[in-house]
């Protein structure tokens, strides 16, 4: 395909622009610093908790309204094998921000903490926190492939540069800015990005209406046209699938760092909760465009376009649904800003995955090495992890150009393995050490044994409805849930029957390796405390 100049042009003014906004916050974040007495670990992931509500809101939608999100649900919309109803993450989005705001963001929030792991570590003790770490900083790291291979997908529809040199520039202005400056970079520059993604998907999705090639989206999306509907449809074999995707992409995305740095980071509780609230009202809104392009790509007579046939979906192209769309029913001038939109969604969830992955390692994993660091140090250990994490990151690009392999592997970590971790930390008192490991076993073996057909890995605990397709076993119970509820459950089991066996002395206390005697009878006396202190002033404590 040709070069396209004026996409090119865009593409770099966008960059510069971005990379501009960076550096001048990181000059801000570096007279923070020295006015701030939070230490350099709140200031680089924190931005000092100073963020404000409407910073807030546009630094948590642009996090997870990236190019996958954008491209991912006008692809699926088009995919005549799933459709809209297979195209929900903007609906998965907003019930997680709803449910973090509800019940996430005021523990997390009130007691400070710097990354989601930080309850672990003041209940469990570094070591183990150390290695229930690993789990959300291998998730946060698969998310960098994910997004820049979005944006790499885009810059191919329009030109002739090489995916991988497309992926890597994009992946240094995000590591750049992001060294320099922490969280207060990541935040003002998700506002331009943000700005940039609202204003273009808006202005592009109306353009793309009027163009005379396709059939009335009311027709085209119950009846076989030149396609199936693009509404979609659910067999009853895949109800439970679909339910089991869509408790994973809601509830899952609440194991994610990347959520509770912005909750972390604002200035107080009640911002926290506020930014979640609204956040879920402006995924949806953003996610409006990205379906209506979709459904569109569905409902096109392609050989009255310059596309011709056969369509993207017979030429393997249905992931490039929604900026071939762009380019070939839209004027250019609205086509270049279609792809600065993308080019932004996608830079925007980069720096968050970079941000939130080195934020767990230096402050859970790293300190479990080095127990005395210097402010010096750990300044030159962010920096250090961030491009670290960003060239792993983006090296993983070559392992495969599918966005999907990465995105199943990071969500299923988060949801099978650390949702109930989290949950039992915060809100169920009884929890302890041994219930974590077994928790942690207990799920890691059953997703393993269950199977994944992206990863070849074959199906050997097979649930009823488990069937054989195409040579491969593909299951038809939710067991993704299954897996999560089991750990749950294995959590609160072990957890009850080992601080039963101590604390009644029918096992000797040499043997309690985790301290579950003494954790108890610390906990006891910070329960005592906290209720006292709200008897004492009640307002204070509402």
């Amino acid at each position: 395909m040709a070069l396209h100049i004026s996409g090119l042009i865009m593409m770099v003014i966008f960059n510069l622009l971005v990379l501009g906004i960076g550096i001048w916050a990181s000059l801000k974040s570096k007279k923070m610093a020295k006015n701030s007495a939070g230490g350099q670990m709140e200031v680089s992931f924190l931005a000092n908790r100073r963020v404000t509500l409407a910073v807030g809101v546009f630094t948590m939608t642009a996090t997870w309204v990236g190019g996958a999100f954008i491209i991912g649900v006008a692809e699926t919309v088009y995919d005549p094998t799933k459709g809209l109803i297979w195209a929900l993450i903007p609906l998965q989005m907003s019930v997680s921000f709803i449910i973090g705001g509800l019940f996430f963001a005021k523990p997390m929030r009130d007691k400070n903490y710097i990354t989601m792991m930080d309850p672990f570590q003041r209940k469990y003790g570094k070591t183990l926190t150390g290695l229930l770490a690993i789990i959300p900083f291998i998730s946060e790291v698969m998310w960098v492939p994910v997004t820049l291979i979005s944006l790499g997908v885009t810059v191919s529809v329009f030109s002739d540069l090489p995916l991988s040199l497309c992926i890597w520039i994009s992946a240094a202005v995000a590591i750049v800015y992001t060294v320099l400056g922490g969280l207060y970079s990541v935040a003002f520059t998700d506002v331009i990005q943000l700005s940039l993604v609202f204003c273009s998907l808006w202005l592009c999705a109306p353009f793309v209406l009027v163009s005379d090639v396709y059939t009335d989206l009311r027709q085209t999306a119950f009846n076989h046209t030149f396609q199936a509907p693009w509404l979609g449809h659910l067999e009853s074999d895949d109800v439970w699938i679909w339910i089991d995707n869509f408790l994973a992409m809601s509830i899952g995305n609440l194991a994610f760092q990347d959520f509770h740095q912005r909750t972390l980071s604002s200035s107080s509780t009640a911002t926290a909760r506020m930014i979640c609230f609204i956040a879920a009202g402006v995924v949806i809104i953003l996610g409006i465009p990205p379906v209506l392009i979709g459904a569109v790509a569905a409902s096109t007579d392609w050989n009255l376009t310059s596309y011709g046939s056969p369509s993207p979906y017979e030429r393997g192209e249905a992931a490039m649904a929604l900026p071939i769309i762009l380019l070939h029913l839209t004027p250019t001038a609205v086509f270049v800003v279609g792809m600065g939109a993308i080019a932004g969604a996608a830079m925007s969830s980069t720096d968050s995955c970079l941000l939130a992955a080195t934020s767990i390692f230096t402050t859970n994993i790293y300190t479990l090495v080095r127990h005395q660091v210097s402010e010096r140090e750990l300044q030159w250990v962010i920096r250090l992890s961030i491009v670290v994490v960003g060239t792993v990151g983006t090296s993983l690009t070559y392992l495969d150009s599918r966005t999907l392999a990465f995105w199943i592997l990071s969500s299923d970590l988060t949801y099978t393995v650390m949702l109930p971790q989290l949950i039992c930390i915060l809100f169920v008192r009884s929890s302890n050490a041994y219930g974590a490991v077994a928790g942690y076993i207990v799920a890691s073996v059953m997703r393993v044994l269950c199977g994944e057909p992206v990863f070849n890995l074959p199906a050997i605990l097979r649930f009823p409805g488990c069937a054989l397709e195409d040579g491969v076993y593909v299951q038809r119970w939710p067991f993704k849930t299954i897996c999560m509820l089991s750990s749950l459950v294995t959590i609160l089991v072990f957890s009850y029957a080992t601080s039963l066996l101590f604390n009644k002395g029918i096992l000797p206390e040499r043997w309690d390796l985790f301290r579950v005697t003494t954790q108890e009878e610390t906990l006891n006396i910070m329960f005592t405390i906290t209720l006292s202190q709200k008897t004492i002033n009640p307002h204070q404590a509402a």
